[in-house]
């Protein structure tokens, strides 16, 4: 028994080791996916948290690399780690110098197919590195179990002989015994055929149920992982319209504030419209009172001029006196005509001074009617504008539940990670002990039947 138990140690020890490097091998990918896309964000966005979260991403790679290390002694294993490493600084490089040109790029075209041609063949390189190196975990996984599985089958088959052989005495010394003992012995040993068959039963069922519990809780491990990954993408994309809808409401804001002030500008710009349509008013009254008097000048132009006719006439019949009156009458005469026709210019001039007045108080009215509507329209604006403010502060309000929630999202999603992990541990580990109890019962059903064979006759 002490045998067959430090065999069964043995067994998960080294089982144990493998489920261990299997482990840390999906987490080492896990980490690298993670550090994929968020480098997959930054050349979206090119913001510097997503670069931070790529630094932190591969901080995190080389702990589990690390860590891988010390769990492997093999040094084929180590030979596809140290080949997983080399991928990884391949592919850092690439990222660093698509980083440096994605700065520079405000093109998404551009972005694209500058990961395409860069980033892609190191990516694959990593990933098929990775991959390599979990295939060969994998496969010592599976050749440990079987190995393990053998050397357990083997002990307990040692263990069985010596059993056998130790009930084959018993029976030689059994044979003298009365027929009375020999058929206890019998039902004992049916009853241990018994209890070994239901027991194998049990064993090959609970063997079963633990493998498709395991291989479901690989694809629930799987899937858990996706979604964390895609809750902090959502709970970083939320941060983002979070701070643009804060930007848009300040906007809006500012373009209130200036719409009140161009409001208020077009109302004094009304007030001296006003002031002008009354000053032309007043220019067209004094004009008017202008015109008044240019027709009492041209009446006293015209008097002038017949008193000069007169005066010529009167100095004509006066004989030689009256010729130096003569010429000043001629003269009076001319400055009446020059008088006259000054008059008739300033009338003109008057006539289109009015015509610019009526013309200036119409288009006054005119841009008072539109600067009325200007108003009005400015209003309306700085409503709009309020309530885009109001509906833009809802959106950014949305936005922080988002991300908030998304956040406490992700912290719940990483618990069901770790608790999947967990059971995912302990159904692999419940497998092997039921792999362990279906081989037992069956080496014990087998001693059954040998013993119920030798003591069939006395049973019977």
């Amino acid at each position: 028994m002490t045998a067959l138990t430090t065999v069964t140690r043995s067994k998960d020890a080294v089982v144990t080791s493998a489920i261990r490097q299997l482990s840390h091998g999906r987490q080492l990918s896990t980490a690298a996916e993670q550090r994929i896309g968020n480098f997959r964000i930054f050349l979206l966005t090119g913001a510097a948290e997503d670069l931070a979260a790529i630094a932190e991403n591969r901080s995190q790679f080389h702990r589990q690399a690390a860590e891988l290390g010390t769990l492997f002694t093999d040094p084929v294993k180590l030979g596809l780690l140290n080949e997983v490493a080399d991928a990884e600084t391949t592919y850092t490089a690439a990222l660093d110098r698509t980083i440096e040109l994605r700065k520079a790029i405000t093109n998404l075209e551009q972005v694209a197919q500058l990961n395409a041609e860069q980033v892609s063949p190191a990516r694959r390189g990593l990933q098929q590195a990775i991959g390599n190196l979990i295939n060969r975990v994998q496969a010592d996984l599976s050749t440990a179990r079987e190995a393990s599985s053998r050397t357990a089958t083997e002990a307990i088959a040692v263990i069985c002989a010596l059993g056998t052989a130790a009930v084959i005495c018993a029976v030689v010394i059994a044979r003298r015994l009365n027929r009375g003992l020999r058929r206890k012995v019998g039902a004992a040993v049916g009853q241990i055929q018994s209890s070994s068959q239901e027991l194998e039963t049990t064993a090959e069922r609970q063997a079963s149920g633990s493998r498709d519990q395991a291989g479901a809780m690989n694809e629930i491990t799987t899937t858990i992982t996706e979604l964390l990954i895609t809750s902090r993408q959502i709970a970083d994309n939320a941060h983002r319209v979070s701070k643009i809808a804060e930007d848009t409401a300040q906007a809006a804001q500012n373009g209130g504030a200036t719409i009140d002030q161009t409001r208020a500008s077009i109302a004094a710009i009304r007030t001296q419209m006003d002031q002008i349509v009354q000053h032309m008013l007043v220019l067209g009254e004094k004009s008017q009172q202008i015109g008044g008097v240019v027709d009492l000048v041209s009446e006293l132009a015209e008097q002038t001029n017949i008193l000069a006719i007169n005066a010529a006439i009167e100095a004509s019949g006066a004989g030689e006196h009256g010729r130096r009156f003569a010429v000043v009458a001629e003269e009076i005469r001319k400055l009446a005509d020059r008088t006259t026709e000054s008059a008739k210019q300033i009338r003109t001039l008057i006539d289109d001074v009015r015509g610019a007045v009526n013309t200036t108080v119409t288009a006054t009215e005119i841009g008072t009617g539109a600067v009325d509507t200007g108003v009005r329209q400015f209003g309306d604006a700085t409503t709009a504008f309020r309530r885009i403010t109001h509906l833009v502060s809802t959106a950014n309000d949305a936005s922080r539940e988002i991300e908030l929630s998304t956040k406490q999202q992700s912290s719940a999603v990483e618990q069901v990670n770790t608790a999947a992990a967990d059971t995912a541990r302990v159904t692999r580990e419940t497998q092997t002990t039921a792999v362990q109890t279906k081989h037992t019962a069956t080496h014990l059903s087998s001693l059954s039947n040998d013993l119920q064979k030798l003591v069939g006759t006395g049973y019977r």
